[in-house]
């Protein structure tokens, strides 16, 4: 049984027993042992105001009783008449909580040329706008009333991913057999993306990290670009099957040439010492950017790395929109990002370092390594080119899924 539930089963009990001091202050007491959101939960199944329970709540801290209208009369309490008290202003004005709500929600419900159509709808701003309709009420009352409406304070939520593909969840399924099968076979499975753009510098970076009281690490109040530090962009290289990553921290363009050299450095620095037997590497990689499936110079890179490395690259693109599916956004750049919350990032070599420090109690381990080199964008790719590299489309969406194969 939860704890609202048990508390709406003592109420249910005690509501006729009590008198307005005695619920009060027992209102109080339960709203204080819930700890934090005990109030409205009080309020709401007591049909209490939050000023009254916190009043009670002060009458227990002072640990003394508030002067109150009651008299003794032959041993019992004289409280207030039936029907005594102020009036809910819901009562005196039925038509306030639907002006209110009219307020809130003016494309749906309220006048869609409402005054709070383009501004932020505080409570300050609705108890103003209800008085000059000729409904006053408080900001505190406009709190109480929003609750009783049933709404509260919500930030926007990231869940509409666009137009779906039809074929959306068949490519996934595509792409959990093919990864099933590399692995069963100890070949290598990678992930790869381009983690965001971050300026280099003593830039405020998002998140929270324990210094000494009242001393927070100073940074810049604008966050324009050093030209001199510039920023980094960090391409990484996620092993499916090792929990292992490789980040390559570019200092120029992001490029396809970029990218296909990042899988290179992986390669070398962790691949080809954990699969000796590789015969094939599987890629997984969002549709767009650097390693989208419409760009030439991705194949074409992909081509000189497949000659290279003496290695078929079967390359499967996640559907359009769902990029936050692949697995190195959660598997390891959320981990990045958490190891240097609240951090500016001063040099290179410290974000090098602390993409290098980076674990978890998974047995997450990643290597980084400065990338210096100029990458030129804007690279054309003739039709030509196009077609001498050794490409096999699969049969099932050969624009996502295909196989580029070594010509020697």
């Amino acid at each position: 049984m939860d704890t609202e539930a048990v508390l709406r089963a003592k109420y249910r009990v005690l509501a006729g027993r009590l008198d307005e001091t005695t619920l009060r202050l027992w209102a109080a007491a339960e709203a204080r042992s819930l700890g934090h959101g005990g109030v409205s939960a009080v309020a709401r199944i007591c049909d209490l105001s939050r000023t009254t329970i916190y009043a009670g709540i002060e009458e227990l801290k002072a640990a003394k009783k508030r002067a109150v209208a009651v008299k003794r009369v032959e041993g019992e309490r004289r409280v207030r008449a039936p029907g005594g008290g102020r009036k809910k202003l819901t009562d005196k004005d039925p038509e306030l909580l639907r002006r209110l709500e009219a307020l809130v929600e003016p494309m749906t419900r309220g006048d869609p040329q409402s005054p709070l159509r383009w501004t932020c709808k505080s409570t300050t701003r609705l108890a103003a706008e209800l008085a000059r309709g000729g409904h006053p009420a408080s900001q505190r009352t406009v709190c109480d009333l929003l609750a009783q409406l049933d709404y509260s304070l919500q930030s926007t939520r990231k869940t509409r991913e666009g137009a779906q593909h039809p074929d959306r969840d068949a490519q996934f399924v595509h792409i959990a057999q093919l990864v099933a099968q590399f692995q069963a076979s100890r070949q290598p499975v990678i992930s790869v993306d381009t983690k965001k753009k971050e300026l280099i510098g003593d830039f405020t970076n998002r998140g929270r990290e324990w210094r000494p009281q009242g001393q927070p690490e100073a940074v810049r109040v604008h966050d324009f670009a050093d030209p001199e530090l510039g920023k980094v962009v960090p391409y990484g290289v996620y092993d499916l099957s090792a929990n292992a990553g490789w980040v390559s921290v570019g200092i120029d363009h992001d490029t396809a040439e970029f990218a296909v050299e990042s899988i290179r450095r992986w390669w070398r620095e962790m691949g080809a010492p954990l699969y000796r037997r590789a015969r094939q590497l599987l890629i997984t990689a969002d549709c767009g950017g650097s390693n989208g499936h419409r760009l030439r110079l991705w194949k074409v890179e992909l081509q000189k790395l497949a000659d290279e490395l003496g290695l078929a690259l079967r390359v499967c693109h996640f559907p359009p929109g769902t990029s936050k599916w692949n697995k190195i956004e959660h598997r390891m750049f959320c981990h990045i990002t958490q190891n240097w919350r609240g951090r500016p990032l001063i040099s290179r070599q410290v974000v090098v370092n602390l993409i290098g420090r980076t674990t978890t109690t998974q047995g997450l381990r990643i290597q980084a390594k400065l990338d210096t080199r100029k990458y030129q964008p804007g690279i054309k790719i003739t039709d030509d080119q196009l077609a001498a590299i050794a490409l096999e489309p699969d049969s099932f969406h050969g624009e996502w899924n295909y196989t580029i194969k070594p010509k020697r």
